[in-house]
């Protein structure tokens, strides 16, 4: 996207919005999944603490009990008549399963149930509940074949992987919903790779050369697929999480970004770090509240485990500005949900604990904000 550098832009019109969020008059927080340690019972009382309605608390992700408990091992767990094992150059497609397919399956089984347990101690359960799992594009690109070459590479492996996800992700609902009765599920689609997978600069296994491009149509039809089964299976939205937006220049010219593709294939609302957002990608997050979506901004940058998060007061300035400056009305600030900026899996413990505190703190003065406004 081209820098925007006109003027404050004139106030637009109220966002159309759907009826939850026509219905909501609050900013919320939540964190993008991955969280330091490795008790999964520990990790959940915290989350569900700091995340507290109207806030989203979310299913944990434990990567430091190691390979199975990764994002990308997690997924492979879920997929339906296919599995995985652990090479030296990543997860591999495997015809049966093995020991590494069955710790990723047991890993995401304890998560599960530490979530319910500790729901079931609760007087008053969140009304929602976030859980996440790799995108069909990035998961394609992070599995290998047998011959060491990136599922990817294959499009009728492309195919196969796709319907094993969807299968599998309809499952992961379900049993999300079961842990967390009466809960609305979210689900956070992440895409990491999508802008390599759109230019085509993902390495091939030689590391000579690179994979041709998946066109823009291919990957529309996939979120597609996978968003109306994980609707069809009651999760009440899909959010695609994508890379920052200085990864768009990897893109062919012409073709379409991430964000607008997330958006077209039917994803609620789309989630992406503040950080490199130009005034064009700021306009087309406020074309995209207008539409009733739902914009979750990676805006507290991880700080080091000596440092405490940035304030309250720069985190809205942060929001506010861009926010006003494109004509956006304080009123429309509810369709905004804070993140961190990148995962908490490499913070301190109380790192991670502060920057769920901080976010929440600035979610509930963004509203006071929406509230004068």
């Amino acid at each position: 996207m081209q820098q925007d550098s006109r003027a404050q832009a004139p106030a637009r019109q109220a966002p159309e919005q759907s009826s939850k969020q026509a219905a909501s008059t609050t900013v919320t927080a939540t964190a993008l999944g991955s969280w330091p340690g490795t008790d999964p019972l520990e990790a959940t009382r915290i989350i569900r603490g700091e995340l507290g309605a109207p806030h989203l608390p979310f299913l944990v992700e434990l990567p430091a009990r190691g390979p199975g408990a990764d994002a990308l091992g997690r997924t492979a767990a879920l997929l339906v008549d296919l599995a995985v094992d652990v090479q030296p150059h990543g997860w591999r497609l495997v015809p049966r399963p093995g020991k590494d397919h069955r710790r990723a399956v047991s890993l995401l089984g304890q998560d599960l149930n530490a979530l319910a347990d500790v729901v079931g101690g609760e007087d008053s359960p969140a009304p929602s509940l976030k859980i996440s799992l790799r995108g069909p594009l990035s998961l394609a690109a992070g599995l290998h074949l047998h011959n060491g070459e990136r599922a990817l590479s294959d499009a009728g492996a492309r195919r196969e992987l796709l319907q094993s996800l969807t299968a599998g992700a309809a499952g992961f609902v379900s049993r999300a919903r079961e842990a967390s009765p009466g809960a609305d599920i979210i689900v956070q689609l992440d895409e990491p790779e999508i802008a390599d997978v759109l230019g085509g600069t993902i390495p091939t296994a030689s590391g000579y050369r690179t994979l041709r491009s998946v066109s823009s149509t291919e990957v529309s039809q996939a979120w597609h697929q996978i968003i109306s089964a994980l609707s069809d299976a009651g999760a009440a939205q899909t959010v695609l999480k994508l890379p920052e937006a200085a990864r768009s220049g990897a893109l062919r010219a012409g073709a379409q970004s991430p964000f607008a593709l997330a958006l077209g294939a039917g994803a609620h609302g789309a989630a992406l770090p503040a950080a490199g957002l130009t005034g064009a990608d700021w306009e087309a997050l406020a074309e995209a509240v207008e539409a009733g979506k739902s914009i979750w901004l990676g805006i507290l940058p991880v700080p080091a485990n000596t440092a405490d998060p940035r304030q309250v007061t720069a985190l809205v300035d942060d929001v506010l500005r861009p926010w006003t400056k494109i004509g956006l009305g304080a009123g429309s600030l509810p369709a905004l949900r804070l993140t961190p900026a990148a995962d908490l899996a490499d913070a301190s413990p109380s790192v991670a604990r502060k920057v769920l505190a901080r976010l929440t703190q600035a979610a509930e003065a963004l509203t006071q904000v929406a509230a004068e406004g």
